[in-house]
């Protein structure tokens, strides 16, 4: 039923459009118009097994019927004879959405805008087209795609145009928008005035006299009599084009202003950014603080875009924020000494538990720190055995210090595996050195 009543509302709406249409140049203005498409969400979840090639070759495209129709609304404009853009904002009716958190019926919102690259110039009436750009759908959230395409423009006396399209959308939010193929149907006509060609202004000859320089503008009425010039400007000649004669013009041949007597605008601290602009004319700044520099607002030497504390003074060497105590960072190191583990496992052992104590005690006294805890195995079994053991033994010890307190979000836990070894795995000492979990405390 969606499909049928979505079919009725394009064909009622493109039959309205042409019936209204009056004539225009031959050449693609400001034009609008409405598109019917499919959205094809379920052959794309198939590329997650096969190739493209395979998918078209053993004909697994899905059939119209299963495909969710939509409804577009677009404009396009002509950048130039082989390029247009186009944008177009979309309602797609779709009833399940593969590889996404989004199940059951809805209506998306979509818009897009993409740039259309022709071969032949506007006024054949066959013209195919090769279309890339970027969009953004809502389907119960926002999430980005990238429409690659085909399509063919007919073209009806440069009034209306007729738009055939498919595209293969690739998600860049898997989770909201999956892979998706997009073909649809549309017409699309140029509003606005037919240009029209206006009479050149009729010159009246003034009676020369007397000429020197043969500008056309008698001395009598001459400003610069002996050097050839514009009668716009009395005679004047105009070097930079400015509309300031050179008589008047302080910087001649720079275009400048009146207000500056033919000069451009200053930039007293050369910054780029003009006096009338910049906000800080005698210093040197940045556009984004409308000619001003970088705030430091703790006034430690590191600016406000790379102070991670931009309110606590800190060295530039902690990114901006103060240095945690050597004492402190001593007991969060020991402690991470005297973490132990169950033989091959991430369950921690009970002699580990006063260190972690005194970690997460650290913590709560000190609410601006944060910690990583990282875990690390000796080279025994595989890879992939050692990095999973790894994060879980860093995850046991997240865990406990949450249990005793802590906020997640303040703690991050990362396995390397083998991968970064302190000491000779060929040996069992070194072995032992390398299976272990350090700490590290950070205020940023």
């Amino acid at each position: 039923m969606k499909l049928k009543l979505a079919i009725l509302t394009f064909i009622i709406t493109v039959s309205s459009s042409l019936m209204a249409q009056t004539p225009f140049s031959p050449v693609k203005q400001d034009a609008f118009g409405f598109n019917f498409g499919f959205v094809d969400f379920t052959s794309p979840a198939a590329l997650d097994t096969t190739s493209l090639s395979s998918l078209f070759k053993h004909g697994d495209i899905a059939h119209f019927s299963k495909m969710s129709p939509s409804l577009s609304v677009s404009y396009w404009k002509g950048l130039n004879k082989y390029l247009d853009f186009s944008g177009r904002v979309s309602g797609v009716f779709y009833e399940y959405l593969p590889k996404t958190d989004n199940t059951g019926n809805g209506v998306g919102l979509e818009a897009e805008g993409t740039l259309n690259l022709r071969p032949v110039t506007d006024n054949h009436f066959f013209s195919p087209f090769l279309t890339a750009g970027l969009g953004a759908g809502y389907y119960t959230k926002w999430g980005g795609y990238v429409p690659l395409g085909i399509g063919f423009q007919f073209n009806i006396q440069s009034k209306v145009y007729f738009m055939l399209q498919s595209q293969y959308r690739a998600t860049l939010s898997s989770k909201v928008i999956p892979n998706n193929l997009y073909h649809s149907i549309g017409v699309i006509a140029n509003v606005g005035k037919e240009r029209t060609v206006t009479a050149e202004p009729v010159e009246i000859p003034v009676p020369v006299v007397i000429d020197r320089d043969n500008d056309g503008v008698v001395d009598s009425l001459d400003r610069c009599p002996d050097s050839a010039g514009l009668a716009s400007l009395k005679g004047c000649p105009d070097n930079d084009g400015d509309g300031i004669p050179n008589i008047d013009d302080k910087c001649p041949n720079v275009a400048g202003l009146s207000k500056y007597q033919g000069c451009p605008i200053p930039d007293t601290d050369g910054d780029g950014i003009n006096d009338e602009e910049d906000k800080c004319p005698t210093v040197a700044g940045v556009a984004r603080y409308q000619g001003c520099p970088v705030p430091d607002t703790d006034k430690d030497g590191v600016n406000d875009e790379e102070d991670k504390c931009p309110n606590e003074a800190g060295p530039a060497s902690n990114f901006g924020c103060p240095v945690i105590d050597t004492v402190v960072v001593q007991k969060v190191n020991k402690a991470a000494h005297n973490i132990f583990f169950k033989t091959g496992s991430a369950k921690l052992l009970a002699k580990s538990y006063t260190s972690l104590k005194e970690v997460a005690k650290i913590l709560k006294a000190n609410p601006s720190y944060n910690i990583d805890v990282n875990g690390y195995t000796d080279n025994v079994g595989t890879d992939e055995n050692n990095q999973k053991l790894s994060e879980s033994r860093a995850n046991s010890v997240k865990q406990y210090l949450i249990g005793n307190g802590i906020d997640a979000d303040r703690i991050t836990a990362t396995g390397y595996g083998e991968t970064k070894p302190v000491a000779d795995n060929t040996t069992a000492a070194g072995r032992a050195k390398n299976r272990r979990v350090e700490m590290n405390l950070r205020n940023y």
